[in-house]
């Protein structure tokens, strides 16, 4: 692989800044992650739409590039699509630990599970199958969440 800026800067964030990297279980590592940085920043819910799509935009670019670039169509260094369905699962939740760690168990086991759509989401060509079945498993986290939260929030 050649070491150009650009590269470098889809390595960065294909691993989520080394993330991806972690010596055991890099999914669910950047998956933690990302659900503290969004409850240590928990911008408004505009600001966390916008975060998410650019996320996403910068995900496909890069998981497609890293990925050509080791010649692997889904390295499990990449972890830039865990990032941005962990985002999507807590997107204009409320900003509590319960709901945070709830929010988090629900993604992975959505993620790791596999479950349809997100199995043949996952058979997509380049970026796109590498982001898609963690975005799909973000969008249903966040309406699993969601009808948790009406149902048993206080």
């Amino acid at each position: 692989m050649k070491h150009s800026v650009i590269n470098v800067l889809a390595f960065l964030v294909a691993t989520a800044c080394g993330l991806g990297r972690a010596p055991v279980a890099s999914g669910t590592v950047a998956s933690a992650a990302a659900a503290l940085l969004w409850y240590l920043a928990a911008p408004s819910a505009a600001a966390q739409g916008f975060i998410c799509l650019v996320t996403i935009a910068l995900g496909l670019w890069a998981s497609s590039r890293h990925a050509a670039n080791l010649s692997d169509d889904d390295p499990s260094e990449v972890v830039i699509d865990e990032v941005a369905g962990m985002w999507l699962t807590l997107w204009a939740a409320p900003k509590t630990i319960p709901v945070v760690v709830a929010g988090f168990l629900l993604f992975r086991l959505l993620d790791i599970g596999k479950f349809p759509p997100m199995r043949q989401l996952e058979r997509l060509p380049g970026g796109l199958g590498i982001m898609m079945d963690d975005l799909a498993a973000g969008v249903i986290g966040r309406l699993v969440l969601g009808i948790v939260l009406a149902y048993f929030a206080p």
